[in-house]
């Protein structure tokens, strides 16, 4: 049976909080793992969510299929509609829906490719070492990974990698391999603060690289 509550307590870097319901007595533990939204609303403290909860070898309840209450109470009104009404918004539900995640492609993809164009051109022409652009590309690999590493860990369960650390990857020029495993492994793709930090840490790394490209030519 489904219950009606309100989140106390969230962890995003840890990827886990606690549920305050009126239906039972302790606060319920909530993994991201069984949290889920249609739309982009993120699990946060104050969030109106529905749930199911069950017990775990004896720590106490545990919700699972948790929901932002406010779907919950969509999908009833609509449920009291109409018979056609109802099966238009289910094949709506089920049409590919816009992605702000990746409606930054047009022209994200062209700043990738000037951005590897330039590293290429400063490599030909001996203004950087012939060694920065297999570095840049394993450095973008590890950045990947650092984002598969802290993605696996909030699905099991385990330690968290700190933002800082996934920030200095896109610092030190792995912002490519970052951005496609927001796309691609879906994390760190909903919470705004996380991506205003990356762009800014994007931004700082052209700054950096401008300015010794431009140094470097004056020499």
């Amino acid at each position: 049976m489904r219950k009606e509550g309100t989140i106390i307590r969230w962890d995003d870097a840890k990827g886990f909080g606690f549920i305050r319901s009126p239906a039972i007595a302790q606060d319920v533990f909530v993994h991201v793992r069984d949290y889920r939204a249609s739309g982009d609303e993120a699990p946060r403290q104050g969030l109106r969510v529905t749930f199911e909860d069950i017990l775990v070898g004896g720590k106490g309840p545990r919700a699972i299929a948790v929901r932002p209450a406010a779907e919950a109470f969509a999908s009833k009104a609509g449920r009291e509609l109409t018979r056609p009404a109802a099966s238009t918004r289910k094949r709506a539900a089920s049409s590919p829906a816009p992605d702000r995640r990746r409606a930054d492609a047009w022209w994200v993809l062209p700043l990738m490719l000037g951005y590897g164009m330039a590293l290429t051109w400063l490599v030909s022409q001996r203004l950087l070492p012939s060694w920065v652009l297999p570095a840049s590309i394993l450095l973008n690999l590890a950045a990947f990974a650092a984002y598969w590493r802290d993605k696996y860990a909030a699905r099991t369960g385990r330690w968290r990698m700190r933002e800082d650390t996934l920030h200095l990857w896109s610092l030190a020029g792995g912002w490519v391999g970052a951005w496609f495993a927001q796309q691609v492994l879906r994390h760190k793709s909903f919470k705004a603060s996380f991506r205003t930090a990356y762009w800014f840490t994007v931004m700082t790394h052209f700054a950096a690289a401008a300015g010794i490209s431009w140094i470097l030519r004056s020499t």
